[in-house]
């Protein structure tokens, strides 16, 4: 209740106080038991400090659990360590695989790389100069993600080896039991966290083909997401199943090596050259970073974040191409047809098969692929367009029936892109994710899901990554998630849940728009759940447009529940916690920029000239005509004896020590 003061002895009682000894506030405000006695409403004050975490939770700090430990787990760990250190919260990542890095753990199959600059995929918080290429592969991109995981610390707060089984959300005490297991079955566990965020990210659940006879093959057998990067493939005879990134990937590098290539293009796609090509070696070719160039950025920070800034500048007006008739796409579809038809020799069978005719260039994520196209029309090169029959001990049976021998086949065939959780989602009122999102995937800002408190997403639906490098939208997020726990955390909030209403607006807005886009043309693609006509899960608009949408939390978009009957009830014993801590702070709105203001001779000429303006202006101008005046005439700032002017936020403040007229 506070301490007793020497100075309250005694007896007497002056003005409103009772007689003495009384508590004083030096450690905690004071505090009696009669003040927290409650209104005939039922409510009462609790005699919590602002800035304390809800007084139910009984010491217990409020839990956040994220999912996943690839690039959205590093950067939420990294914003929030530090942002929420001085709540009582604690934060948990729990991963999967045996390391961190998730899709960069995972894909090691031959020629897997980035398709933006390395300048581009990594994080604006942590720019790393010492990139060997233009484009980085994927080893070298866990090894940065596995850095910052090593330097800063995650590793205590990341358990590796366990995954999500399912995930309950309890009303009564606003929190989500989660079920976890070790990968190897050997333990089964429940754990419970106020906040659960997903960031398995979107291309995570990778599959097989359903190829009849596929469990069949003798030979080597691999999954573009399961292979074996010590595998030699010299002088085999190798069948890559699928045409997409990965799969471009892996005939352009392993080609030079294999005695015979046999792959697949059933359907039309764009090959491209890298994201930034602008920027990148001839023809859009890799290129490698040179030492004296290296050093330089190290050197000078400030020079590579404004070669930082040119390649990212150059990966954000690619989105003008993706709206249909508009300039920027008829170029691309030019360049890119006349580039595709130049490296396919003229072939034209392969010609008339691979190059689309009914949708534009990035209708489907662009494909990079130097070296593909040539590949396709290599001397050792047998290229199908029609679907493969089964699969045999020995190797394939062909649309047309004929058999033929090879040593490996790589699936290149992609990833569940339905955006279903992998594992039970059950919210409020046993709402089940996965049967809400059968249809459409319908999302708030691609972020949360209706009926699902609490409970957030990184990559979500209907998030902008179909748009250069995902890195900044983690970060954006991340910030955007640290704002959310702050305020429930300090203003007792014990669910937050997505307006159906807020829901149903930002879905009508999506299929306003989003038809406009090349998004929407006929190309089977993940941006349409792998479908032909599928409804299209993108964002509305640019990368841009959506880090400055989440900026911010729309809060009137939530339905905002309080551990209270009362919202304010969080405002407590009326003082903040600055107020007792030996270390705090209690003047800090006076840690603003200062600036000088002009001298009192010239502000005073300014005044002068204003009030003769005034006299002449009507009213409502009176203050246009001052503010215009100041912009007008102070171009400052001026430090001969003229008094502060203080700029808190934007607001300028003028500290005049008489009247200046």
């Amino acid at each position: 209740m506070g301490e007793f003061s020497a100075s309250g002895h005694g007896a007497r009682s002056i003005g409103s106080n009772g007689p003495g000894p009384h508590p004083n506030s030096s450690s905690r405000p004071v505090h009696y038991s009669e003040w927290s006695q409650p209104l005939v409403s039922g409510y009462g004050c609790s005699p919590h400090t602002l800035g304390e975490q809800w007084p139910g939770y009984n010491g217990k700090p409020f839990k956040v659990i994220m999912m996943g430990a690839g690039a959205a787990g590093i950067d939420f760990l990294h914003h929030s360590l530090k942002a929420l250190s001085d709540l009582n919260v604690e934060v948990k990542c729990f991963e999967k695989n045996s390391d961190v890095g998730g899709t960069w753990y995972e894909n090691r199959y031959p020629g897997c790389a980035c398709d933006g600059p390395s300048a581009s995929y990594q994080f604006a918080w942590r720019p790393n100069p010492d990139w060997s290429h233009f484009y980085s592969g994927s080893k070298e991109i866990w090894q940065y993600m596995k850095s910052i995981a090593v330097d800063e610390g995650f590793m205590d707060y990341i358990q590796l080896n366990t995954e999500v089984k399912k995930a309950l959300w309890n009303d009564d005490s606003s929190t989500w039991t989660l079920t976890l297991a070790k990968t190897d079955g050997s333990e089964v566990w429940d754990e419970d966290c106020n906040v659960f965020l997903n960031g398995t990210g979107f291309l995570n659940a990778w599959r097989w083909p359903d190829i009849p006879g596929l469990d069949t093959f003798h030979g080597r057998l691999f999954h573009t997401a399961r292979f074996d990067e010590n595998y030699d493939l010299t002088g085999k005879r190798v069948a890559v199943i699928g045409s997409g990134s990965s799969g471009v990937q892996v005939v352009a590098s392993i080609y030079p090596l294999v005695s015979h290539l046999y792959t697949w293009v059933r359907s039309p796609t764009w090959i491209t050259a890298g994201f930034a090509q602008k920027y990148a070696g001839k023809g859009g070719a890799n290129f490698e970073y040179g030492a004296e160039e290296k050093a330089k950025w190290r050197k000078d920070p400030e020079k590579y974040r404004k070669y930082r800034k040119t390649i990212e500048a150059e990966l954000n007006q690619r989105y003008k191409a993706v709206l249909r008739n508009s300039a920027e796409s008829q170029e691309a579809n030019e360049f890119s047809y006349n580039e595709m038809r130049t490296k396919l020799g003229h072939d034209l069978r392969l010609v008339d098969k691979v190059i689309p005719k009914t949708f534009n260039v990035g209708c489907r994520r662009p494909t990079p692929g130097n070296g593909y196209l040539e590949a396709l029309a290599g001397e050792k090169s047998t290229v199908f367009t029609e679907t493969i029959s089964r699969i045999t001990p020995s190797g394939f049976i062909d649309h047309k029936g004929i058999e033929y021998e090879c040593d490996v086949i790589i699936c290149a065939t992609g990833f569940d892109t339905s955006y279903r959780p992998r594992f039970p989602v059950l919210g409020l009122n046993d709402a089940i994710l996965s049967e809400q999102w059968k249809e459409v995937p319908e999302s708030y800002l691609g972020i949360a899901a209706l009926n699902m408190p609490n409970y957030f997403m990184f990559t979500g639906p209907f998030t902008p990554v179909a748009q250069g490098s995902i890195l900044p939208l983690h970060s954006a997020l991340s910030n955007y998630f640290v704002k959310v726990i702050r305020k429930m955390v300090v203003q007792h909030i014990r669910q937050m849940t997505p307006k159906k209403q807020s829901i149903d607006d930002f879905m009508e807005h999506c299929r306003a728009y989003l038809p406009r886009t090349c998004w929407a043309d006929p190309c089977p693609s993940w941006f349409k759940q792998g479908r032909v006509d599928g409804p299209v899960v993108m964002w509305p608009g640019s990368r841009i447009s959506f880090i400055e949408t989440v900026r911010e939390p729309q809060w009137e978009d939530y339905d905002i529940q309080y551990q209270s009957q009362n919202r304010f009830s969080f405002l407590g014993n009326g003082f903040h916690l600055s107020e007792f801590d030996p270390n705090g702070d209690i003047t800090a709105y006076l840690n603003c920029e200062i600036e000088t203001a002009p001298p009192r001779e010239r502000l005073r000429h300014m005044m002068e000239e204003t009030r003769v303006q005034m006299r002449a202006a009507p009213f409502p101008a009176i203050f246009f005509t001052f503010a215009l005046s100041l912009s007008r005439n102070y171009h400052g700032p001026y430090n001969d004896a003229g008094p502060s002017q203080i700029t808190c936020k934007g607001v300028r403040l003028l500290s005049i020590s008489e009247d200046p007229l």
